[in-house]
């Protein structure tokens, strides 16, 4: 029976494999030829207008970073909604108002919009500096995490559903595909850090790997045009990263404050060990911070690079060149998506158990 149960487990990873691998390299094909038509596109554009040569830097830096519209392909966008707040209240209204940054929007104030950063302006076009402008606009970035915790929300009520229904019976649907992950996320990252406190972190650790894995996702499949950049935001990171830092700290046992502010070693390195181990504090969860936000992003910027050889040098023989080059680095990033929501939900569970189990760890030496 054993033996049944295992070649049936082995044959169901194996047709996930096939799918999975068939879908990416339909996904990266897809991906590669959208940004290169796009890109493509605009050059043209320039250059007919005669304005400015084809600038690789300024293009790869406006598809990484963040934008009050969603490009989808071509000249299409959504313009997404623009939420300004001044000492004279509220303006909303639409980023199509904008014309690329050239027109300006009277709303309460006459606002101009550059490089997406938004300012009030006089009638002239100047930037009145006195004028605070908060913005709380829905940019493409929180479009996109918005749709991730709809997302998340809808397919883990899904999976509750399945086992209050079926209990602890063979899992079916999505529920067969997340199973394992959830499994893994308890057996290979919490377990072996928080030991008895695993069941009191487990709630955190999900939510952070399927948050950043469903995010470094949707940056990279096809049917998700203009996917935004969200892990590769430093502001997200920083987030995630202080919620770590927060549970960590809050949760800490005594004797973890202790190996801080009275560390196991003589008097005398008192002075150089305690700030050493203050700074320590710190620097774990800018590790965490600077680590998601660079390999998402470094990711992106190499595919965009390759992708903009063939139109700087016009060449579709570079083109056809670097094309193997799109696709086996866009793989990679596929590997990286998920190995960067497993890095940060390790590290995670390593830092807060290092908090919560110092005493059980004394106890055993």
């Amino acid at each position: 029976m054993t033996h049944i149960n295992n070649l049936k487990s082995i044959q169901y990873i194996i047709k996930k494999a096939i799918f999975t691998i068939v879908f990416s390299i339909v996904s990266l094909f897809s991906f590669a030829n959208h940004d290169t038509t796009h890109l493509a596109t605009a050059n043209v554009h320039e250059e007919n207008n005669g304005e400015e040569k084809f600038d690789i830097n300024k293009t790869i830096m406006e598809h990484v970073a963040d934008a009050h519209d969603w490009h989808l392909w071509g000249h299409t966008s959504i313009h997404l909604p623009v939420i300004l707040y001044t000492n004279k209240g509220l303006d909303i209204f639409s980023s199509g108002k904008f014309n690329h940054g050239h027109d300006i929007y009277v709303g309460k104030y006459a606002y101009k919009m550059e490089h997406e950063k938004i300012h009030a302006v006089d009638e002239n076009g100047n930037v009145l500096e006195d004028v605070s402008v908060l913005d709380f606009s829905i940019t493409k970035n929180v479009a996109t995490l918005l749709i991730t915790v709809f997302g998340l929300i809808l397919i883990f009520l899904t999976v509750a559903n399945g086992y209050s229904k079926r209990g602890i019976g063979a899992p079916k649907g999505i529920q067969s595909w997340l199973e394992p992950i959830i499994l893994f996320v308890r057996d290979d990252i919490a377990t072996p850090n928080l030991g008895k406190h695993t069941n009191k972190y487990m709630p955190y650790l999900l939510t952070v790997f399927f948050f950043i894995w469903f995010n470094n996702m949707l940056g990279l499949i096809p049917f998700f045009p203009g996917g935004a950049n969200v892990t590769g935001n430093i502001a997200v990171t920083m987030v995630l990263s202080v919620i770590t830092f927060v549970l960590t700290n809050i949760n800490a046992k005594k004797a973890y404050w202790s190996h801080i502010f009275l560390p196991h070693v003589p008097l005398w390195l008192y002075p150089l060990m305690i700030p050493v181990e203050i700074i320590g504090i710190f620097t774990k969860p800018f590790a965490l911070m600077i680590r998601l936000f660079a390999n998402i992003t470094a990711g992106h910027i190499l595919v965009l690079s390759l992708v903009c050889l063939a139109i700087l040098f016009k060449s579709f023989a570079v083109g056809f060149a670097t094309t193997p080059l799109i696709v086996f680095i866009s793989a990679i990033e596929l590997l990286v998506a998920f190995l960067q929501a497993f890095i940060f939900t390790i590290l995670s569970a390593l830092f807060i158990g290092m908090a919560v189990n110092i005493e059980t760890e004394e106890a055993h030496h």
